[in-house]
Formats: structure tokens, sequence, C-alpha cells
């Protein structure tokens, strides 16, 4: 069995991309490995820092829409980032060994200097996340980390900062955490864009039935089939594809019939689909319940998570003090 690390930044309600991309995958690492997901608040605190008000009602709402999508907390260890101050500690050591070249060749961090609007990101924090995101795996020793191709080179440059730790200390604290790559299902919000909550085009686990069939109502559909007599192209429309993500086979190939032969217009399409929406996400919706209405109860959830991470947590990073001679 080995450990994983994996955490999501609390800046939003969350949505069905994280359903898919996320949540279905920790469901079933659970199962086979020693899990601990984080709330990754200072990550989120890198970006929002200029507007943190909201910062710890998303942490405990995101925690609450991960119990409900069936993480338990008797399985995985579930804990926010920053209630364990060995986070910051370790990602100040590890800074100070981590070469800037490193940090200003991450293409992440040009691209998000490039693409986010409105919010000053050229900060010291933004350029050393990555070194942050490092500590977040060392300080559990994770041997294995969740991610998309996309972040591969992100954990690269953790495993770079552990071999320079080796090198420079000659002592092997830290395994080299390897990519448990994720194939997570391409969604796309309801207006044909990325679904993100900064455009408004996201479908919530939180949204009640009625938000949902609206926001369904709203989607933009086929945008060559111009009349209900004209026959669709379901590999063209968003819609269509939301059925073959949450519909069962025999439902997915009745709504391709429906299209392609114009046999149902494109309101009648999306009726369809937010009632199975609905529905789908109707246990998460009675499950979150729970949670919103038994604060002591989340708070203790939480409280054995953070015991249980902050117990690994202060070991390793007295190991590495002790290393370097910070500590007797």
């Amino acid at each position: 069995m080995g450990r994983v690390l994996s955490g999501m930044r609390p800046t939003g309600p969350l949505h069905l991309g994280h359903l898919l991309g996320a949540l279905d995958n920790w469901k079933a690492l659970q199962e086979a490995h020693e899990c601990f997901f984080m709330v990754a608040d200072l990550h989120a605190l890198m970006g929002e820092y200029e507007n943190p008000a909201q910062l710890r009602s998303f942490s405990r709402q995101m925690v609450i829409d991960w119990l409900a999508c069936g993480i338990d907390p008797k399985q995985s260890t579930l804990f926010i980032q920053s209630e364990i101050p060995e986070h910051a500690e370790l990602a100040l050591i590890l800074g100070m060994l981590t070469p800037l070249g490193w940090l200003e060749r991450n293409p992440t961090y040009k691209d998000q200097l490039r693409e986010i609007e409105g919010r000053d990101l050229t900060t010291y924090a933004f350029l050393g996340y990555p070194v942050l995101q490092a500590a977040d795996i060392l300080l559990y020793k994770a041997d294995r980390v969740p991610v998309g191709e996309d972040q591969l080179a992100h954990l690269e440059l953790t495993r770079e900062i552990v071999r320079r730790f080796k090198f420079l200390y000659k002592k092997d604290i830290f395994p080299e955490p390897e990519a448990l790559l994720t194939k997570s299902s391409r969604i796309l919000g309801t207006d044909r864009r990325k679904m993100s909550k900064s455009y408004g085009n996201a479908i919530n686990l939180s949204d009640d039935e009625e938000t949902i069939r609206k926001k369904v109502q709203s989607m933009i559909t086929d945008p060559r089939r111009l009349k209900v007599s004209d026959p669709g192209h379901p590999a063209d429309c968003n819609v269509f594809s939301y059925y073959g993500l949450f519909a069962e086979a025999a439902k997915a190939a009745e709504a391709r019939d429906w299209c392609e032969n114009a046999k149902k217009g494109c309101t009648d399409c999306k009726r369809e689909l937010g009632g199975l929406l609905a529905e789908k996400l109707r246990p998460i919706r009675e499950k979150r319940k729970i949670y919103e209405n038994d604060e002591k109860l989340l708070e203790s959830i939480l409280a054995e998570g953070q015991a249980r991470a902050s117990a690994v947590a202060r070991r390793t990073l007295q190991e590495v003090k002790k290393l370097l001679h910070l500590i007797p």
C-alpha cells in the first residue's frame, strides 16, 4: 500500500468537473492506498490574498462536498493545510536550496501570469508555489501523487528538490514521488468553455434541482442545427457530451437517435438532461445536508484528520531539522 497526497484549492463551489476529474478518482484511491487529502488554502491564498474573506467558508464547503461524494474519513485523512504549520516551515527550508531558475522556467507560472486578469500574481509566493507544493508532498513522504499529464512538470520539480536535498545532505529522507496519471473525462461548461466558477458556466455539486435545470436549459447546443427539423450532430453538441458522461449507455444511444434523426428539439433534449443530472446529483445533495446541519460532526472529522496529519508532519520536520542541525 503506497501513500498518496492530493489536494484542492478552496476558491469556490466544487462542480461537475471536480467530480469527474478528481473525486471519483479519490474514491478509488482510498480503497487501495493510504490517502491524505488536503484543503490547499495556502495555495488558494496566493491568488486570493486581496480578497480572503470567504476562504474559511469555501474550505468547509469543499470538505462537505468531499464527504458527500464518498470520501471516507475512516479510510482517508482529511485536513486543512494552514492548520498544520509544518507545511510553511518545510517550504521555507526547501526554498533555501531550490535554484531560482527552476521556478522561473515553470511553464504554468508563465501561462498563469499571461492568462489571469484582475489580480496581481507577480509575488514572491506565487513564483515559489511549486516549493510549497513540494513541501506538501514530502511532509507526508507520499510516494504517489495523482496528476494529469499537464501537471507532470510540477511533480518533476518536486523530484528534483528531493534529489538536490539528498545530494547536499547525504541522507535519503524523502522518497521521489511517482505520478499516478489520472484519466479525467473532459467536460465543458454550459457555454462550451472550460467549466470554471470564474466563467459562471459551472454546474455545482451543491446546486438544487431547479438551479441545475435552469443551467442546463441555458446550455449552448449544436451550432449547426438551426431548426427542429434539421438533423443534429451529436459530436459537435456539448449537451450530448453530458449524456455520454452521465447517462446509461442505452439512454445515451437514445439521445443520439433523437439528435441525428431530428426526433426531438434541443429544448426537449436539454429538459431530459436537466432531469437526469438532477437525479444523478440527488444523493450528493442529500448527503451534503447531513454535514451542513451538523457543524460539530464536520469539525470533529476535521479535528481527527488534523491530528493524524499533524503527527506525521511533525515527525518529518523534526527529522529534517535534526539533519540541518537546527535542533539537537
